[in-house]
């Protein structure tokens, strides 16, 4: 039996068992990572000391009868967006390449709270901003089912780290698409809770009122099980919802019946790849014979998502990253000779072009005379969308489409043409303008052996319903199996 192999849920029962131990998973996870992570590039950084002692110390606590929950003992790591006291916080950037948290944020928190193992911190595209986990600092990441292609971004190190088993599960966060996309990609199991379900509190800020923290996993059952610790109001965090948050394990059947399933004819795209097309087609086809009522839908202002938010993301990002001025924390220039060149050489210096590009773009769209044109008319087409998913809603439960338009593309393909790359992002991007919950998991291959990623949208603060849609469909199609050989 290969340890790393197993599931969150798998190895939490052989722990409460005691056929297996905390140190001997933690241990064997980490030698994996030594073997196969030179290949994949999927951490930043590795905290092998500081999981061993925890993996210790769970392991005293688990045999003492002081059992924490599921996640006890169980190796998890985190996009490197998220701050853990001790531990680097790069976000991909050489603007925080040295920068040392002096707290954890709450995703963090919990995780320890639930007596997780934190193996490390997963490679991202820098500050999030991408498609491919090419624009990271610290070089791009492979994907394990093909090491020439990318494996999706920007949560692209968590989705590789997880499909690769050199962690059990990860979080990662999700602004156009970055958790649901690499999740299709790698053929793993991505989440995007509802806005507000999960504390950002901690997490570095891309885009504000679009960035969800959520996991990535083998399962949709270990989805469940994370989301369970991290989900939850935190008072740090002034968009956090204040509602009961309910065991999403307890949802998890193998049948739909009686659930109405959307399916949206805007999401099925001129240019989509055809294999792609046809692996959803086939899976709408076994929620059906589940018993599921398949309803065609239309989504009529789809086809502005894309538009919409590369105003909105840029516009916010333009705020947030007004921060990084070499001042407080942070790359400094070196040899500035006025606050003003230093302010200048520190930027263009610590950040990447993706990001600069996106800075430039949002600082256009907020100047005098263009914020009404742009960022004000961006906002009131996000409620057209969301207008379009509300009314959608009161004729289904859950609604299901492709995650993405194509397969995992090689790497360099779209690096040149940042439209190519911002139209990787045109079906999930929909989801995050609205605020909704979302899940990506696998629903077949391509014919050159890559997977591909079947996405269930859902109502606000109703993860339960896409979450046993999720879990039945992948119960019956079995495709959680399959397994990179890298």
């Amino acid at each position: 039996m290969e340890l790393p192999l197993l599931t969150i849920r798998e190895a939490s029962d052989l722990i409460e068992k005691g056929e297996i131990s905390p140190v001997e998973l933690t241990e064997a996870v980490l030698g994996r990572i030594s073997e196969l992570d030179g290949k994949l590039n999927a951490y930043v950084t590795v905290l092998a000391e500081r999981a061993l002692e925890d993996a210790r110390t769970a392991e005293k606590e688990i045999t003492s009868g002081k059992r924490r929950g599921p996640l006890h003992g169980i190796p998890i790591a985190l996009k490197d967006i998220f701050v853990m006291k001790g531990a680097p916080a790069t976000c991909g950037s050489r603007m925080l390449e040295n920068f040392m948290p002096p707290y954890d944020a709450t995703v963090t928190k919990r995780l320890l709270d639930a007596g997780a193992v934190i193996t490390g911190k997963n490679n991202m595209d820098e500050f999030a901003m991408g498609s491919s986990t090419e624009t990271s600092y610290f070089g791009p990441t492979k994907n394990p089912w093909d090491t020439e292609r990318v494996p999706g971004g920007s949560s692209g190190g968590s989705a590789a780290a997880t499909s690769a088993s050199l962690c059990l599960g990860s979080v990662g966060t999700d602004t156009g698409g970055s958790i649901r996309q690499p999740a299709a990609f790698c053929g793993v199991v991505g989440m995007k809770p509802t806005y507000g379900r999960v504390s950002r509190f901690g997490m570095i800020a891309f885009a504000s009122s679009l960035d969800q923290a959520g996991p990535l996993t083998k399962t949709v059952e270990d989805t469940a099980i994370m989301l369970n610790a991290i989900a939850g109001h935190d008072a740090n965090d002034s968009t956090c919802a204040n509602f009961p948050v309910p065991d999403y394990t307890e949802n998890l059947r193998d049948d739909v019946k009686g659930m109405k399933i959307g399916v949206p004819k805007e999401y099925f795209i001129d240019g989509m790849d055809g294999e792609v097309e046809d692996a959803a087609k086939k899976a709408i086809s076994a929620l059906e014979r589940l018993g599921g009522e398949i309803v065609e839908i239309s989504l009529p202002h789809t086809e502005y998502a894309v538009l919409t938010y590369y105003i909105i993301a840029p516009s916010e990002a333009s705020s947030n990253l007004a921060r990084y001025d070499g001042v407080k924390y942070g790359y400094r220039a070196k040899g500035a000779h006025s606050l003003g060149e230093m302010y200048l050489k520190t930027r263009a210096e610590g950040f990447g072009t993706e990001v600069k590009r996106r800075i430039m773009l949002g600082t256009y769209a907020l100047s005098s005379g263009y914020y009404d044109a742009y960022y004000l008319k961006a906002q009131k087409v996000r409620t057209l969308i969301r207008r379009d998913f509300d009314e959608a809603f009161r004729n289904v439960d859950v609604i299901v489409a492709p995650t993405t338009p194509e397969v995992a593309f090689k790497a360099g393909e779209k690096s040149g043409d940042p439209i190519k790359m911002y139209l990787c992002d045109v079906l999930t991007i929909p989801c995050n303008i609205a605020g909704l919950p979302g899940v990506s998991l696998p629903c077949g291959f391509s014919s050159g052996g890559l997977p591909i990623g079947l996405q269930v949208l859902g109502k606000a603060f109703d993860e339960e319903s896409v979450i046993r849609a999720a879990h039945a469909y992948e119960r019956e199609a079995g495709w959680y199996r399959e397994r990179p050989s890298i």
